[in-house]
């Protein structure tokens, strides 16, 4: 029997009028959704996934938008549908799951009354009725203690939780449509297969069809029916995932897919979509001779640094008579990292990898044990002799954009650091320093004097590793420093990374949850689980043959693609 669509847009343009002009970012696409199925649309930031949805929902402004073509949503015109009988589809008949749950749940609201005020708004029941109906969405979703749920606020769970609860939102009036825009972004590998099982019993349970927008092709594998692959506002490739998976046609659509690192082999150098749609010969893997080299090398010498039996607690006040609560986020963490070594550090959310990290570069003092930087106990450091340490240990952010000052230029951002640890003789050093930098991490001396609102994600990302290293440090920790940022911009920014790796003998300890990326970039792998050292040795080994049934979960959760 034919599958019945349910929505079919068909030849739709969107233009943007901006200071007079008329900017067009989709170009005459068309899909169909059936009833029942789950259509991915891939791509990277900017290629139009989300302004395609946000027209599907009505929600694109509608003084500066001028959209042509057709989206009919079960016979009714979408386009031509007045705002007030709109507001009963949205929510209600197509409801949307956001990028980011923090900033689309209301914070100062708690989460359930937040399910409640959409029940109120969109059904019959009366609030009595809305509560239980939510506490059973949240046992749908499978978040665990609901009724504590319930009455928290979004900032007092974990991400991963709000996601839940956002889902459990956009279902609450059964949709027949849903469209998931990136919802799995920055989240745990661990949570982000849950997320994805989840959506997936949601949509049989319910019978609904599900836009599921990601930049992702190995996730979109996990879940999709059929795929259509977005560039530049264009549809470039639209087919049934098995045979996009098996048998790519477009060049975009296989760049993408090899962005990704490799989990069976270690090429020297990731291809781009620039290098895939250049036809630029693949770099070459490294064998299994050269790597056993450069480990005897690395591992001959002695420890950089050199962490034993580091604690952090942290104490929570349980009332005025009672005793504080003793919480250990890092609990007896010992391992070496050598010159030139990179080593990674994986484990799901609240595992105490950045704490430790925050513990290594004396931002949060340990509780007990010893931080060795070249034989010093640096966490019996203080005054100048910590100050001129900052300058050894340095940090790339998760997020540039938040720890970019927004009110100083790319230059002036990039010269403070050089003017507090008082490095050249002049300010005309230190800029001639700055265009350098700027030129070595792949950006252009003009963007010297603008600011970085005025950059993409993956430029700022760059800002932040000029930044990083403009006062030459010996160690730098990446702290989830490519997570949020597309595949073929993060392909670039770890060879930058193991470029300046090369050429200034940094030393890298390397935090993240994607297991993928840290197994590329890692000679040695350490894992965490609640605040422990689950299991610790050679990337490939241990990516090979883990031995802890934690780290089995977390590489068989690594989407694989087909």
């Amino acid at each position: 029997m034919q599958p019945q669509k349910i929505l079919t847009v068909n030849q739709l343009s969107i233009s943007f009028k901006q200071q007079g002009e008329v900017q067009e970012v989709i170009h005459n696409i068309s899909f169909d959704l059936y009833k029942n199925e789950i259509l991915a649309i891939v791509g990277e930031s900017g290629s139009g996934k989300s302004v395609s949805s946000l027209a599907i929902l009505g929600l694109l402004p509608k003084k500066n938008t001028l959209i042509e073509g057709s989206i009919v949503f079960e016979n009714q015109s979408l386009l031509e549908t007045k705002e007030k009988d709109f507001q009963k589809i949205r929510g209600n008949e197509i409801s949307m799951i956001f990028q980011e749950p923090m900033s689309s749940l209301n914070p100062s609201m708690r989460c359930g009354e937040q399910v409640v005020e959409i029940l109120l708004q969109h059904t019959s029941l009366n609030r009595k009725s809305a509560k239980e109906e939510t506490l059973r969405l949240f046992e749908k979703v499978k978040l665990p203690t609901v009724e504590k749920i319930y009455s928290a606020y979004p900032h007092e769970i974990s991400g991963g939780q709000k996601q839940r609860v956002m889902i459990a939102m956009a279902i609450a009036c059964k949709p027949k449509i849903l469209i998931a825009d990136e919802p799995t972004t920055a989240l745990d590998v661990t949570v982000q297969q849950e997320i994805i099982v989840l959506l997936k019993e949601l949509q049989l349970e319910n019978q609904m069809s599900i836009i599921f927008i990601s930049h992702d092709l190995s996730l979109v594998s996990e879940i999709a029916d059929r795929v259509a692959v977005m560039y530049k506002g264009d549809i470039v490739e639209y087919a049934f995932a098995k045979a996009l998976f098996s048998n790519p046609q477009h060049e975009y659509t296989k760049a993408l897919l090899s962005a990704r690192p490799s989990l069976d082999e270690r090429l020297k150098m990731l291809p781009t979509i620039k290098d895939y749609l250049d036809k630029k010969p693949l770099s070459e893997a490294e064998t299994t001779s050269e790597r056993a080299e450069h480990l005897k090398n690395l591992y001959a010498q002695p420890p950089l640094l050199e962490v034993i039996n580091v604690e952090k607690t942290y104490f929570s006040s349980a009332g005025i008579f009672a005793e504080d609560i003793a919480f250990k986020a890092v609990d007896d963490v010992s391992f070496s990292i050598y010159e030139g070594e990179t080593l990674g550090l994986v484990g799901e959310s609240g595992c105490g990898k950045s704490t430790l990290g925050n513990a290594i570069l004396q931002l949060d003092k340990a509780t007990a044990g010893t931080i060795l930087y070249k034989g010093m106990a640096i966490n019996e450091m203080r005054g100048a002799a910590l100050r001129s340490l900052r300058k050894e240990i340095q940090i790339i952010f998760q997020d540039p954009f938040a720890s970019l000052n927004p009110r100083l230029t790319v230059g002036q951002a990039i010269i403070e650091p050089m003017e507090v640890h008082k490095l050249y003789d002049s300010k005309a050093m230190r800029k001639k320093r700055v265009l350098e930098l700027l030129e070595r991490v792949g950006l252009e001396a003009s963007h010297y004097d603008r600011y970085p609102h005025e950059f993409s994600g993956g430029q700022r990302q760059r800002i932040g590793i000029a930044r990083t290293i403009a006062v030459n440090p010996k160690l730098i920790i990446c702290d989830e420093s490519v997570s949020a940022l597309d595949i073929s911009v993060q392909a670039q920014v770890l060879n930058l990374l193991n470029e300046l790796k090369k050429d200034f003998g940094f030393t890298y300890i390397f935090i993240s949850h994607d297991l993928a990326v840290v197994k590329y970039m890692s000679d040695q792998l350490v894992i965490m689980n609640k605040g422990k050292i689950e299991e610790m040795g050679d990337a490939d080994h241990i990516y090979e043959h883990p031995e802890k049934e934690y780290t089995q979960r977390l590489i068989h959760a690594i989407p694989k693609g087909m």
